[in-house]
């Protein structure tokens, strides 16, 4: 007996979605080993960088998390705005929004494959704000896809989630696997964006903009494929 067509595609989309969170991973590290200790992906992590900032706090940047929120937050903006005529799950617009994402982040890693390893400043902000927004993007369609447990951008709630309902809190049973890869994935996707750097800080985004091409191609063909039309 085999799997049927809407149980195989939701597995699909959660393999596609933890995808996407090794890839945030891998922007988070570049982000902020690279672009002067900014996230363009785990906004909570910018904010309390901001507030620390504000005070003046060990020197932390206070432009490029602002620069990263706005970008953020217009990216998910636009994700909502494209998303929200149609039904949740996968469609022709969230195999376009995240093309897009991937193309930008590509076109970003281009262009820092042309400098050196030392980023001027102007182009560091650019590149947050572009980051951000790409993010955003990634962030809003993956809520629209409503993969349970993967945001693909943060997982302080899926590390809740995991602690409340285990054993030791009483919990009988939850989605374990989902939850303790999105915490594992990301922070492998981390540790091959620090160790990108050590290359260039292009490469990173090099990984990660062919990593997000290849999960809005797998899922419009699981999708949209005759074979699957058909199904």
């Amino acid at each position: 007996m085999t799997n049927s067509p809407i149980k195989t595609r939701g597995e699909l989309h959660l393999v596609l979605m933890l995808t996407l969170t090794f890839s945030t991973g891998i922007i988070d590290a570049v982000g902020y080993l690279g672009l002067d200790r900014v996230f363009t992906g785990n906004m909570t992590g910018n904010v309390v960088i901001l507030g620390m900032a504000l005070l003046g706090a060990d020197n932390l940047p206070v432009l490029g998390p602002i620069i990263a929120l706005v970008g953020f937050l217009a990216g998910a903006a636009t994700a909502g705005r494209v998303l929200r005529p149609i039904l949740a799950g996968w469609s022709q617009r969230t195999t376009t929004l995240l093309a897009i994402v991937g193309a930008l982040i590509l076109v970003i890693a281009i262009a820092l494959l042309g400098t050196g390893q030392s980023v001027a400043p102007w182009l560091q902000y650019s590149v947050t704000g572009l980051l951000g927004y790409a993010m955003g993007m990634q962030a809003g369609t993956a809520r629209h896809i409503a993969v349970k447990d993967v945001t693909t951008v943060v997982v302080t709630s899926t590390l809740a989630g995991l602690a409340a309902d285990s054993w030791l809190a009483g919990g009988s049973g939850q989605p374990w696997r989902r939850r303790a890869g999105s915490v594992v994935l990301i922070g492998l996707g981390a540790l091959c964006g620090a160790a990108s750097l050590h290359v260039h800080i292009g490469l990173g985004l090099v990984i990660s903009a062919l990593l997000t091409l290849v999960v809005a191609w797998a899922g419009h063909m699981a999708k949209f494929a005759p074979d699957a039309a058909a199904a």
